[in-house]
């Protein structure tokens, strides 16, 4: 049997962190098992349905590296199929059309409550009734035909044997009067139609499958095999980010994306770190757990900070260079080489942008404390020469600025420290940077003299 999944998300929203992760896991038990990934946009709620929620959907699974095999494709576009099927069932027996008003409903609903009845039946009064007593012209829905006894058996991938009772099941509505099909029956029709042979969603859909069981039966189908994956816990807007794009927006690299939410749940022994194509070799749900995973920002920012030092500097440059721009910033031809130096010090490409800005501008702002403790006039002699050494270099390498510096060192009898903490507030405007000799090289010649210079009438000013 080829595998065939679903990954199928309503465009009322982007793609949330979660919901990325149900994508995933499709993903890669599909590619795993070199079976077929489907993508269908379930937009049946026109009011909220938007096709930039559609776009955005798309753009990110495109990001993540999630290619469909087939779609997407759209329930707004498969109504007449859906409809075609009801009147199957209303046919065959297996649904029919309920004209209770609201308030009938309630009333016996009610009354199930007070007496302690059955709440999955109180719904069922057009249940058993002969079509030749139906009203005319009267609004009506149609239900499904529950079974009324027995029990109902899943062998769940993930959370094993699950049977409930066929009386927990109500007689559910597959058409409303409106003529728009419901959840419960669409997704069942379409992975008929799709031949989908494994749903695997979050285990908020368990109660569902009961009630898709049946219609699976009544719609001749063999059930596909489930699997329902614990949610996520910690992700909520209150505490921030929730969607792809958000993150992505963040400078979350794709890979540490992917990473991390495949080990939302799943393990491979004791190894953190997976490569696209190492997730989908190892992937497999005997080792996808039962309990909720926690979503944690500081573990995410953990696997982005090592998938910035895994990827090579030039690659990651090309990743940073939209950051930057967007900043503002001068993309100049050292950008991979401060991108080499720099990630070892941010966890994001948006922080590695803050803590990198003095490399592509002139405007940075020195801190108060930096200029005292390091810009004092008793440097201001030892200083001038090494503007003056450092301006005549033949060729700007960080070889030629380190022997400058050490030679000043010894000329001046005067600790490393003394002219690399001055130029670091003069180049960076602090007291953090990269080693001192690869700093002053990836500011640049005129930038770094520039600087330096304007450090140094602050050293003389206070000399005076």
């Amino acid at each position: 049997m080829s595998v065939r999944v679903r990954f199928a998300p309503s465009n009322t929203g982007f793609l949330h962190m979660g919901n990325a992760r149900t994508a995933l896991f499709n993903y890669l038990y599909a590619r795993h098992n070199d079976g077929t990934f489907i993508l269908r946009i379930e937009d049946t709620d026109l009011e909220r349905s938007e096709e930039r929620y559609t776009d955005a959907i798309l753009e990110a699974m495109e990001w993540m590296g999630m290619e469909a095999d087939e779609g997407p494709f759209f329930q707004t576009k498969r109504m007449d199929y859906y409809k075609e099927k009801v009147d199957d069932l209303l046919e065959k027996g297996l649904a029919y059309k309920c004209f209770a008003t609201k308030e009938e409903l309630e009333e016996r609903r009610q009354e199930a409550l007070e007496s302690g009845g059955d709440l999955s039946s109180y719904s069922r009064i057009w249940r058993d009734c002969d079509p030749s007593e139906h009203p005319e012209d009267q609004p009506y829905v149609v239900r499904f035909k529950s079974p009324l006894e027995g029990e109902l058996t899943i062998d769940d991938l993930v959370q094993g044997e699950v049977t409930v009772s066929a009386t927990e099941l109500d007689d559910f509505i597959i058409l409303r009067s409106d003529g728009s099909p419901t959840y419960n029956f669409t997704v069942v029709c379409d992975d008929v139609a799709m031949e989908i042979t494994h749903v695997i969603r979050g285990d908020d859909h368990l109660n569902n499958a009961f009630r898709q069981l049946p219609v699976y039966e009544a719609l001749g189908a063999e059930p596909p095999t489930f699997g329902h994956v614990p949610l996520v816990a910690g992700l909520s807007k209150r505490k921030g980010s929730t969607s792809v794009p958000e993150y992505r927006a963040q400078g979350y690299l794709r890979e540490a994306v992917n990473n991390y939410l495949a080990r939302l749940g799943w393990s491979h022994g004791d190894q953190e770190l997976f490569s696209m194509d190492e997730l989908i070799e190892f992937f497999d749900f005997d080792h996808v757990g039962k309990s909720a995973s926690q979503f944690d920002v500081k573990k995410f920012q953990w696997v982005n900070s090592e998938w910035m030092k895994r990827l090579e500097p030039a690659e990651l440059a090309e990743r940073w260079k939209p950051f930057l721009e967007e900043a503002g910033l001068e993309v100049n031809d050292k950008v991979a080489d401060v991108a080499a130096e720099m990630r070892e010090r941010a966890k994001t490409l948006v922080e590695m942008t803050e803590k990198s800005s003095y490399f592509f501008t002139d405007d940075i702002e020195r801190d108060e404390g930096a200029v005292d403790k390091w810009l004092k006039g008793k440097y201001a002699d030892a200083f001038d020469d090494l503007v003056d050494e450092l301006e005549g270099l033949d060729e700007w390498t960080s070889d030629n600025i380190d022997t400058v510096y050490r030679s000043m060192c010894d000329k001046h009898d005067m600790g490393l420290k003394h002219f690399a903490q001055p130029t670091r507030v003069c180049l960076t405007g602090n007291t953090s940077s990269p080693g001192v000799f690869t700093t002053v090289y990836l500011v640049g010649r005129e930038r770094a003299i520039a600087r330096l210079k304007d450090g140094l009438a602050v050293m003389k000013e206070r000399a005076e």
